[in-house]
């Protein structure tokens, strides 16, 4: 009889315990099934708009040859879905394109080289695997040939005012050579004599019906997606806020024609720190300034409303002057 009992206890604790266990796994696989079906239900990747048309520097993209079209489409697409890199492409353009404009504009460079910068670097003083620096990218022994100076001291290629006017030396070098902005915008990445033997040898002198290395049958195409995505922020998923933009700085300038032994004590006496100079003199490679010929060197130095978030944002321009339409949006639809 005892013997019946403890049977009886045991076979009820083995249905409880296995009840319970089919039971929390079914909760589990319900939950995961529900899980699976909200992501389902709820994430949506959708192929980007082409333009109907698009040109470069005023110079019409055949867009009705397929693989022009299949080019565009792919840096597009790269463009709209990498999202940190092109959100710092907005962040970064309110504070440099205003810097970079007027120079190309006082050069008789077309507005639209301006987006060779943020192809070539993100407008950021990067150093590439060729060891390219700077917005612009010079190589080491190509920025001298158009009026960087590069030393152990000094390295004018981090200097976006000089090197957007070394820039604009290159552009119309190869504009002579070529009567083609297109080609010129090529030629910054093959260089002109790549560019040259591609389009003597090839007897073609369009872009778009050359066979170039990839890097460079790539390079037009980014620069024109950067260049759409930028002029029509939300049509590709960008909303940003007028304070989520970088502001321009405000500055005023120190002319320095002798040498400077001592940078870091140099920015006390400027009541900043060699943080900040080298923030807004990157160009200064070293912690002293060696000037034998007393050349005058200029050197931006920071108002007090530029190292003040607070301040600088009320600065920052109208969104939709720079960002089209991004604005007139509203988040809440």
């Amino acid at each position: 009889m005892k013997i019946t009992l403890n049977y009886i206890l045991l076979s009820t604790a083995i249905i409880l315990v296995s009840g319970t266990f089919i039971y929390a796994v079914k909760e589990v696989r319900d939950q995961e099934k529900d899980y699976r079906n909200q992501f389902s239900r709820h994430y949506r990747i959708y192929s980007p708009e082409l333009p109907d048309r698009i040109d470069f520097a005023g110079e019409k993209v055949p867009l009705d040859l397929f693989y022009v079209r299949e080019s565009l489409d792919r840096e597009i697409i790269a463009n709209t879905f990498m999202h940190s890199s092109t959100i710092m492409m907005f962040k970064r353009a309110c504070r440099w394109f205003p810097v970079i404009e007027p120079i190309l504009k006082k050069n008789n460079i077309p507005d639209d080289f301006k987006f060779l910068a943020l192809a070539e670097s993100n407008l950021a003083n990067v150093v590439s695997p060729s060891g390219a620096e700077g917005f612009w990218q010079f190589l080491k022994g190509t920025g001298p040939k158009f009026g960087l100076e590069i030393t152990e001291e000094v390295d004018e290629r981090y200097n976006v005012e000089k090197s957007t006017e070394a820039a604009c030396r290159y552009f119309r070098v190869a504009y002579k050579e070529y009567k083609n902005w297109t080609l010129v915008a090529a030629s910054f990445n093959r260089g002109i004599d790549g560019v040259g033997k591609a389009v003597e040898k090839q007897h073609m002198s369009d872009y778009y019906n050359l066979s170039l290395i990839d890097e460079t049958a790539r390079y037009v195409y980014r620069i024109l997606a950067m260049k759409q995505v930028y002029n029509n922020p939300s049509k590709y998923g960008f909303y940003l806020r007028q304070s989520d933009f970088y502001p321009p700085l405000s500055t005023y300038t120190v002319t320095i024609d002798s040498s400077i032994t001592d940078l870091p004590a140099f920015a006390q006496k400027m009541k900043i720190n060699y943080r900040i100079l080298k923030e807004f003199n990157p160009w200064l490679r070293r912690y002293t300034l060696t000037n034998k010929t007393a050349k005058k060197y200029i050197l931006i130095m920071p108002k007090e409303e530029s190292l003040s978030w607070d301040m600088l944002k009320k600065s920052i321009p109208i969104g939709e002057t720079f960002f089209n339409d991004t604005l007139k949006i509203s988040l809440a639809n």
